[in-house]
């Protein structure tokens, strides 16, 4: 009975409003000049949802022949595209996003739409049925929603169609063996059968048919990761321990040691802070190289595991130091 007044004390002094959607250009008048610019600033609502980390490359801009709403990145390097409608979806926009997702090697399209039709959403649940495990499609509807009697307003994001595993299951045997998986699982072997021969860095790594194989540095969530795509070959210290604020005072912590690090390495990386995002990255990268033609790897392979040596070195001991903080 006490329990039961105390309730209704508290919901007496607390005023419970009614969630009321509204159009999403009541929020954003223009979709390329507001609504396309402001969840570039803010990805991580679609990060939170989607269970992804994805930084953003370019806005509005154009990549190789083309303009795509937002390009970027996931956490492993694969390419992201982002096409956004604040209206009913279309062909026109189907059609631009598989032009994109084939042209730029992407691997994850997401479709937002304030308005998701059926036949839509038919389609991207049969695109990520058809299509190779390690690609992605989503559509996703974008709402406004305030709450009466507030003046504030908020965005409301909700995945109509995504990938599955019973999608993803299906023909899941012939997608195992695809050239694809098959030329990297090629790669990464030579990669490691290489380091082997150098050191012990890779001593308990396996070949992977993934687009980047980790090395343990001793540290809960900090790594070495070396990632190969169509165009680049890649050494980089993924920051990620489950914390955004703890991520950042890590990436501080090296960034601290930049000058001592960057001597070691014989050459600059690229620190990547991203302040909207949880990770950070600290980046050694090789450009003008691709996974698929073979005669780049050569190149690749010697820039990788040099790479991965020097920053392993360079980053040993503030790793260690880091593990006492």
């Amino acid at each position: 009975m006490n329990e039961l007044i105390k309730f209704m004390e508290i919901n007496n002094q607390q005023s419970i409003g009614r969630v009321r959607k509204i159009n999403p250009r009541q929020i954003w008048k223009h979709e390329s000049k507001d609504f396309t610019p402001w969840l570039a600033e803010n990805i991580d609502y679609l990060n939170d949802i989607l269970d992804m980390d994805i930084a953003v490359q370019t806005v509005e801009g154009s990549v190789g022949p083309y303009s795509v709403d937002i390009y970027g990145e996931d956490s492993s390097g694969n390419k992201v595209i982002i096409e956004n409608q604040l209206e009913k979806s279309d062909h026109a926009h189907l059609g631009q996003i598989l032009t994109y997702l084939v042209n730029l090697d992407a691997n994850t399209a997401i479709w937002i739409t304030t308005n998701p039709s059926e036949e839509h959403q038919q389609v991207v649940e049969w695109l990520n049925e058809i299509t190779p495990d390690d690609m992605y499609f989503y559509l996703i509807q974008i709402e406004g929603i305030t709450i009466e009697g507030q003046e504030s307003v908020a965005p409301l994001f909700t995945i109509i169609e995504g990938p599955t595993e019973d999608r993803k299951k299906i023909g899941a045997e012939k997608k195992e063996h695809a050239q694809r998986h098959a030329v990297r699982q090629q790669f990464w072997s030579q990669v490691i059968n290489v380091m082997n021969e150098k050191n012990n860095l890779c001593q308990n790594v396996s070949p992977s048919t993934d687009s980047w194989i980790g090395i343990g540095l001793g540290i809960s969530g900090v790594s070495l990761n070396l990632v190969v795509s169509q165009s680049y070959a890649r050494s980089e210290i993924y920051i990620n321990r489950g914390d955004k604020q703890e991520n950042k005072k890590v990436f501080d912590y090296f960034f601290n040691l930049k000058d001592k690090i960057e001597k070691d390495v014989e050459d600059a990386l690229i620190w990547r802070r991203m302040d909207n995002n949880v990770t950070s990255r600290i980046q050694y990268q090789l450009d003008g190289v691709n996974i698929t033609n073979e005669n780049d790897w050569p190149k690749m392979k010697d820039f990788l595991v040099n790479a991965a040596i020097k920053m392993h070195k360079a980053f040993k001991d503030p790793v260690q130091k880091l593990r006492s903080m």
